[in-house]
């Protein structure tokens, strides 16, 4: 592969794909990822971009615009800053049927559903195709990730995301399909089969993702498949565990009741050290979570019951878009008098951000739920005010004696009146509150809290001293990398990223026999 050019030819637009998929969670979020990383590793200058993102997971730039984390993922994967352009609209829902949506990074409104995709959404259409028409200046290649599938033909007409920005911006696409949950050749089909003649001319061939067993087995498949639709197939990636980073679209956790549960590596010490999460509604970044997760020793679950609290060394109330939504939920199953029963037992309880709010003595709420003045659980001595602005920063400082870096996602304004100061909240007996989002991830920082935590809860639990989040994320985002550069077709891949949208590939005519 000759996939090297340190620039465009006559200064043109970089080249550029964009990766559908068969249904949501098919994995276009790491495919992207992936390609990023290969194409990068390759000496290409590559970004990811996403026109429009539904998540609760978020990031905050340098620029202070917020933006999916999956993007700011993606970035990383191409080892270049994120940056609002890669993600221009953001939707972040606050109900089944409204959201937040987020234009270049600043929230502008409340929608719902119907009023989005009724016009709001095709008027946005102009402000993704400059952002990628930036990116396409800037760099020798953009990798977009579309959205859901670009079969839903009953949004077709105020689609930006999918085949609607294709088509405009003219990138081929590439359709990757979840062969783990079967029927992913009736999947390919039928997504090409719904498209218009137009639409379909720009799908290019599709990638197989998370096949376990014999290769040779699923051949006889991919040609029958280039038979019937004149593609080709990109390649065969196998299954691989723990590769779904920094997800957008749902929980990797069940509300149910059990819940996902982190696998756990031997501790240093003779303690392993267990941290319940509280699935609350709307959890937002609860990839903060994922640093725990990664430390030898420690087990996190997402628990929504207030047994499920009992045997845990650690709460963690994570982030919400419902802060009261949330205190109202926590109350109706118990857990609210669970965590109260912890705080006065000196058992350690962690509010993050939506967390910490609801761990306070007041709030007053005229933007996110419009539930006036609300108590809270009075654990904390804050008094939360929500403002229409919201607050993006990304501070840094010191806790625990080490060093800290982090990011702010929130409307409510927290009043602290007392305790010891920690980060920007505060902290009291074994109760700690801050709207620091990847605190975390500060690997000094880190170890100096599951020390305290280990302490309180009694715990012959030493935090492993090499472990470093950063070096994990890297070692992920590498083996992405290889699975691109391992089993797909990476000279035709890049043959499609360099020249463009495919010139009138084989029409399927809908009800095609099969």
């Amino acid at each position: 592969m000759n996939a090297g050019t340190g620039g465009r030819p006559g200064g043109g637009p970089g080249g550029g794909l964009l990766v559908a998929g068969t249904t949501s969670d098919a994995g276009k979020s790491v495919v992207t990822a992936g390609i990023c990383r290969w194409l990068v590793r390759q000496g290409v200058k590559v970004a990811p971009f996403k026109a429009q993102n539904m998540s609760l997971n978020s990031f905050v730039t340098r620029e202070g615009a917020e933006i999916g984390r999956a993007q700011a993922m993606q970035a990383q994967a191409a080892r270049v800053e994120p940056s609002v352009l890669m993600n221009p609209v953001l939707l972040k829902p606050g109900s089944d049927r409204s959201s937040q949506v987020v234009l270049m990074g600043k929230p502008v409104g409340e929608l719902s559903a119907r009023g989005y995709h009724g016009g709001r959404q095709e008027a946005l259409l102009g402000t993704v195709l400059d952002c990628l028409a930036e990116l396409r200046g800037t760099y020798d290649a953009v990798i977009c990730e579309g959205a859901g599938s670009p079969a839903e033909i009953n949004l077709r007409r105020t689609d930006i995301v999918n085949m609607g920005i294709a088509r405009n911006a003219r990138l081929p696409v590439l359709v990757v399909g979840d062969i783990d949950r079967g029927g992913v050749f009736a999947s390919f089909f039928g997504t090409v089969a719904l498209l218009s003649r137009e639409d379909q001319e720009l799908v290019a061939g599709f990638l197989v993702n998370k096949f376990r067993g014999d290769v040779s087995l699923l051949e006889p498949g991919v040609d029958m498949l280039r038979g019937l639709t004149g593609r080709h197939t990109y390649g065969i990636l196998p299954f691989r565990h723990g590769l779904g980073i920094d997800e957008e679209d749902g929980l990797r956790v069940s509300l149910r009741g059990a819940v996902r549960e982190s696998e756990v590596s031997s501790p240093v010490g003779e303690d392993i050290l267990r941290v319940a999460v509280c699935a609350i509604p709307l959890m937002s970044n609860f990839t903060d979570l994922d640093a725990l997760a990664a430390e030898p020793g420690v087990v996190v679950r997402f628990v929504d019951r207030a047994e499920e609290l009992v045997d845990a060394d650690l709460v963690v109330v994570p982030g919400t878009r419902g802060t009261v939504r949330a205190l109202e939920w926590l109350r109706r199953r118990g857990l609210a008098d669970a965590l109260v029963r912890r705080a006065a037992e000196g058992r350690p309880v962690l509010g993050i951000c939506g967390g910490f709010q609801l761990l306070g003595e007041h709030i007053e709420d005229e933007v996110e739920s419009r539930a006036g003045a609300v108590d809270g659980l009075g654990l904390l001595p804050v008094r939360v005010r929500f403002a229409r602005e919201k607050t993006l920063t990304r501070p840094v400082g010191e806790a625990l004696g080490e060093p800290v870096q982090g990011y702010e996602i929130h409307h409510g304004v927290a009043q602290v009146t007392g305790g010891e100061a920690f980060l920007d909240g505060c902290r009291v007996g074994e109760v700690w509150g801050t709207h620091w989002h990847g605190s975390l991830e500060s690997d000094g920082f880190r170890r100096a809290f599951l020390r305290e935590v280990a302490a309180a809860a009694g715990r012959r639990f030493v935090p492993a001293p090499d472990t470093s989040f950063e070096g994990l994320r890297e070692e992920q985002l590498d083996r992405l990398g290889d699975l691109i550069e391992e089993h797909a077709d990476t000279d035709a891949l890049w043959r499609l990223i360099e020249s463009g949208a495919p010139a009138g590939l084989p029409f399927i005519p809908p009800g095609a026999p099969v």
